[in-house]
């Protein structure tokens, strides 16, 4: 039986130390839309799914305001969080 699954979101992906999946689509809307179009030229909102009780090692992380919440993964842990997400990868929304 697979695991739950908990839904992320991610403004568009830029080489770095941690990787910071948001759990709010708002949040990773003005990521995309008012930071990386201004500095990328293009922001992308993706929505996917990890497995719960892979991401429990990872302690949400308020950024902000309360709704501005993320996960801190390190880079050097990223093949094994790839490997723990559950279906596709959808991209939700696109900025120019």
């Amino acid at each position: 039986m697979p695991l739950p699954a908990r839904e992320l979101h991610r403004s568009a992906y830029r080489p770095q130390p941690i990787f910071y999946p948001v759990l709010n689509e708002d949040y990773a809307i003005r990521i995309a839309r008012d930071w990386n179009v201004k500095h990328d030229g293009a922001g992308f909102v993706t929505r996917f799914e990890v497995e719960s009780e892979f991401l429990s090692r990872y302690p949400v992380q308020q950024a902000g305001g309360q709704t501005i919440l993320e996960l801190w993964v390190p880079a050097e842990e990223l093949d094994d969080f790839n490997a723990h997400i559950a279906g596709e990868i959808q991209v939700v929304h696109e900025f120019r």
